[in-house]
């Protein structure tokens, strides 16, 4: 941490020498200037004793791991290094206020304040020089310790080197495909015959099936591999569950993550007799199989209310657990126990050999596998070991590079899980130093954590871990992190029933540990089911989770140097005293996982650092004003807990000059006011929503608001389309100029509508004027008031995958869709007057014709329809010769239709694609004409794998299900 600490230093300080010092200041206080001549002096001094040292840091680092003096050297350097960083913050800080002072001045200043601006501007220098003034006795007084500690470093003789600060971008097919299951075959193969029943062994319930095996070896790898295997999959399970126990075990956590897996996301039940009670109602008579990953306990009294919950699951559930402890196996009563062995030499080397090798030619392999199984022998058949190793050689090309990590004096230390710990500190070693303040800072989340890059890439950026280089910070954030997931140091997560397209990525335990043990005391996790055992002076990031309805631990105050403060599970907690405690904050997340967050105060103004907020399940009404004042905030991530909470944001956000993303997420169906003044942020890269509107014109914000932020990428979502006045004002926006945004959301409802017909006729200009860019994939329109949506610009929309159309009230008839040739998904729902879908649907065109067929929805995957009230009749084509020279939605994949009970029935054309789904819920008409064997057109259907009527399936992977009785039907997943 230290060599990444002091690389960030040296470059602000050659920031700071080259501002204009003088120049600032006019001819004012000529003795004052000489003070701040003496700073660009004392700073050029200080750089230059931050190289020096810099040049010891690499020999240091690695000495650390068994000289406790040189690690005990190194956290005094970090705390001179962490001052630094905050009086370099406080220049910078004052400096970006001052600038927004006068811009403000220059914008609202009349030619009757420009005669008294020279007072002003005199005020503001003096302030100017005194703050520097202070600065120049802050950097004289690290100067002093520096030295101090710079001479006792001379005792240690460092080796001085220059060290590894270059992180190169990885390939763009940097990821190598190895077979997780090599050298598990027969193991995988025998834990799949045990979950699907084909043992004789007698039958226990809850029947529990034990992996067990040291850190490394591979037991998660094929307790996932068994989850998704698709036998397994067919097994019927009603239910899968996924849990990671890990230690302490919180027998809450388990439950709770249980129960919800059920589809019961009330977190809120606080007695134990009330969550079982839960867990045994959802459990009971289901099939289940149930992964308990990472067990630890050897408690046998808290395991034995699950084992009594679960022997109300149905016959043939399966419980696997993955442990690297015997008695635990025994505790769980197993029915089965596979104790897990290392590779074999031969294994490993071709996990080893495969990745390092990728890419080599045939002269480059000869010339390093001699070394090479050297090294794969060294990882003493660990799995973890051999991935992670591969990973650091595949980079190093030549045969020296390779001895030097054979002969590493790494492999003497004494491993805290045998054969592991050397590899893995051989790559965190290897890693430049940007690299490896981004992996150390991983140490702050607890064990069986899930990562989700964007978010924390973004908790990077805030500490200022990435090089600024023209606003493309984020990209090289994730540069870093996929180098990360390259060297195996993160791992990511296989399907764990999550609905969102988002990969998620977990460290494995003992990566995470190395993680720890580099990052010292800085990086601290408090459970809060546990004693407060940690000592907090040195902390600087802190992951604090409390249990519901207890208060946050007084002794966190002690950690006055805190720049990662994440706080799980608030309730009514006094959050200003937090805010005035820890005033070097950087990154700052509120997690609401039990209560709501009903307030946010004035005093959050303290946290002058602060970049990153995020704050969840937030119930306030409005955020407050003084939060305008954080000019260093990059990143503000809020997500609202009540539709009738949050009714806008505050008014001066334009002084939020550094913002890069305003993420807003939850309820909103309500009105809300945003901000004016947004279009001065014209570097905003992230904007997740914008809303037109407000209570007059003097506060109304309009959608030429947009006008100026073409930098914008993602997703944006627009509210209030209703409230716009004219085409024009959406000209203003210039939607077309957002390259960068793939995803649109358009909402047309209004605060109030007085003129309906005149409100129709508007939102036709304003649908008509919008034109997004023809690169857009993704498009949703909400409540648009017209009889048929299709603006001329959807037809160039040439890379348009998925469309969502919510009418409402007006639509009398569908637009010609069929003419979206890329389309993948469509999307219709909620429109009420819709009576009749005709052949104008599929928009037959002669312009699509190919070979002398046409070809209408070509790419179509998806097909849903919802809520239609009022729908009796789909039209199909005309006769044969006419569909002869159609091909219609050959791709169909899935067919929904929900809600329209008064739909008759449905063209032929459907039943000739390649149907794999097929549902028809809420007891239409369609569901009596489907119903297998007794319906009059069930005939059509028949031969679709998959069929869903009346949200119970009827038949699955083309086998008819039979319920046996007394059994729960399954949930509609």
């Amino acid at each position: 941490m230290a060599r990444a600490l002091v690389s960030t230093i040296v470059d602000q300080l050659g920031s700071l020498i080259s501002s204009e010092f003088k120049d600032r200041l006019g001819s004012f206080f000529a003795s004052e200037v000489t003070a701040i001549v003496n700073v660009e002096k004392e700073v050029e001094k200080l750089k230059l004793k931050f190289q020096a040292i810099q040049a010891k840091l690499n020999d240091a680092e690695e000495r650390q791991v068994k000289e406790k003096a040189v690690k005990l050297w190194l956290e005094r350097l970090n705390d001179v290094f962490y001052e630094m960083g905050d009086v370099l913050d406080e220049w910078n800080t004052a400096k970006i206020k001052e600038d927004i002072e006068k811009e403000e001045e220059a914008e609202t200043r009349t030619a009757k304040r420009r005669k008294v601006w020279s007072l002003t501007n005199l005020n503001s220098s003096v302030s100017t020089v005194s703050q520097r003034r202070d600065i120049a006795l802050k950097i004289k007084e690290i100067i002093g310790k520096l030295d101090e500690i710079d001479r006792e470093g001379d005792m240690y003789q460092f080796v001085l080197t220059s060290g590894n600060e270059e992180v190169v971008r990885p390939p763009t097919d940097s990821h190598v495909d190895v077979s997780n299951i090599l050298g598990r075959d027969k193991v995988k193969g025998d834990l799949v015959s045990i979950l699907l029943g084909r043992g004789n062994e007698e039958e226990r319930s809850p029947h529990v099936i034990s992996l067990v095996g040291m850190g490394g070896v591979g037991k998660t790898t094929l307790a996932q591999l068994a989850y998704n295997d698709s036998e397994v999959n067919s097994a019927h399970f009603e239910k899968k569950m996924w849990v990671c126990v890990s230690d302490p075990f919180n027998k809450f956590m388990v439950a709770k993550e249980i129960i919800k897996a059920f589809g019961d996301n009330d977190s809120n039940t606080t007695q134990w007799s009330s969550l079982m009670d839960k867990m045994c109602e959802s459990i009971w008579g289901r099939k289940l199989f149930l992964v308990l990953d990472d067990v630890w306990t050897e408690d046998s009294t808290l395991w034995e209310p699950f084992r009594l919950a679960l022997q109300n699951a149905a016959q043939g559930s399966r419980i696997l657990v993955t442990t690297r402890k015997s008695r635990v196996a025994d505790i769980m009563g197993s029915a089965k126990r596979i104790d897990l062995e290392e590779l074999s030499d031969d294994d490993c080397w071709s996990i080893f050999s495969t990745i390092a090798f990728s890419d080599r030619d045939s002269k480059q392999r000869k010339d390093l596998e001699e070394i090479g199984k050297k090294i794969s022998d060294k990882c003493k058949g660990l799995p973890l070991a051999t991935r992670t190793l591969g990973s650091l050689m595949r980079f190093k090309s030549r045969k020296e590079q390779w001895e030097m990590v054979f002969y590493s004096r790494l492999w003497e230390l004494q491993d805290v899980e045998k054969g592991l710990f050397a590899p893995l500190l051989l790559s965190y070693y290897d890693l430049p130093s940007p690299l490896r303040r981004c992996f150390i800072y991983c140490a702050v989340f607890p064990k069986d954590y899930i990562f989700c890059e964007e978010d924390l890439v973004s908790m990077w950026m805030a500490q200022g871990y990435i090089e600024s280089n023209a606003n493309k910070e984020r990209i090289m954030a994730r540069d870093y992190f996929e180098i990360l997931v390259i060297r195996s140091l993160f791992q990511v997560l296989g399907d764990y029933g999550y609905s969102d397209r988002i990969i998620r990525y977990k460290m494995h335990d003992i990566v995470h540990d190395l993680a720890q043990f580099m990052a010292k005391n800085e990086c601290i996790t408090i459970n809060g089911y546990e004693e407060l055992g940690s000592d907090l002076q040195n902390a600087r990031h802190l992951y604090l989770k409390i249990p519901n309805n207890a208060q946050i631990p007084e002794s966190i105050y002690s950690a006055k140097n805190l720049r990662t403060l994440i706080v799980v599970g608030y309730s009514d907690h006094n959050l200003s005293k937090l805010f005035h405690h820890f005033r070097r904050l950087r990154a700052l997340n509120l997690s609401g996982q039990y209560g709501k967050l009903k307030e946010i105060s004035d005093a959050v103004e303290d946290l002058i650092h602060l970049r990153y907020l995020k704050i969840s399940n937030c119930h306030v009404d409005k955020l407050p004003e003084t939060i305008c004042n954080l000019c260093n905030l990059q990143i503000l991530n809020i997500s609202i807990g009540s539709e009738n909470g949050f009714k806008k944001l505050p008014l001066r956000m334009s002084k939020l000059i550094n913002l890069k993303h305003l993420i807003l997420e939850g309820y909103w169906t309500h009105p809300f006011e945003f901000a004016r003044g947004i279009r001065r942020l014209s570097s905003l890269p992230k904007l997740s929503h914008f809303s037109i509107g407000g209570k007059d014109d003097s506060q109304r914000c309009e959608l030429g608001e947009l006008k100026n932020l073409n930098h914008l990428q993602g997703t944006l979502k627009i509210y209030g389309l209703g409230n716009v006045v004219d085409a024009c004002e959406v000209k203003n926006a210039e939607l077309k100029k957002k390259i960068g945004l793939y995803d649109l959301d358009l909402y047309f409802s209004a605060e109030n509508i007085k003129n309906y017909r005149g409100r129709i006729e508007t939102d036709v200009s304003v649908l008509d004027a919008l034109e997004p860019l023809s690169g857009l994939e993704n498009l949703t329109i909400h409540l648009c008031s017209r009889t048929t949506i299709f603006p001329n610009w959807m037809v160039s929309l040439a890379k348009l995958k998925r469309l969502n159309l919510r009418f409402g009230s007006t639509l009398e008839r569908l637009p010609p869709l069929g003419k979206l040739q890329f389309l993948e998904f469509l999307h219709i729902s909620d429109t009420w007057l819709l009576e009749k879908v005709g052949v104008e649907f599929l928009g037959i065109e002669s312009e699509n014709k190919k070979d002398g067929v046409i070809k209408i929805f070509p790419n179509l995957k998806t097909l849903s329809f919802m809520c239609l009230d009022k729908w009796e009749e789909w039209i199909g084509i005309g006769g044969q010769e006419e569909e002869a020279c159609m091909i219609i939605m050959p791709c169909l994949q899935r067919l929904e239709i929900c809600d329209c009970p008064k739909l008759k029935s449905l063209p032929d054309f459907l039943f000739k694609t390649s149907l794999q789904e097929f549902w028809v819920d809420s007891y239409s008409i369609l569901c009596k004409r489907y119903q297998r064997g007794t319906g009059e057109d069930w005939s059509k259907i028949s031969h679709i794998p998959n069929i869903r009527i009346d949200f119970i399936d009827v038949q699955r992977d083309g086998q008819e299900v039979i319920y046996e009785e007394n059994k729960l039907f399954p949930q509609r997943g």
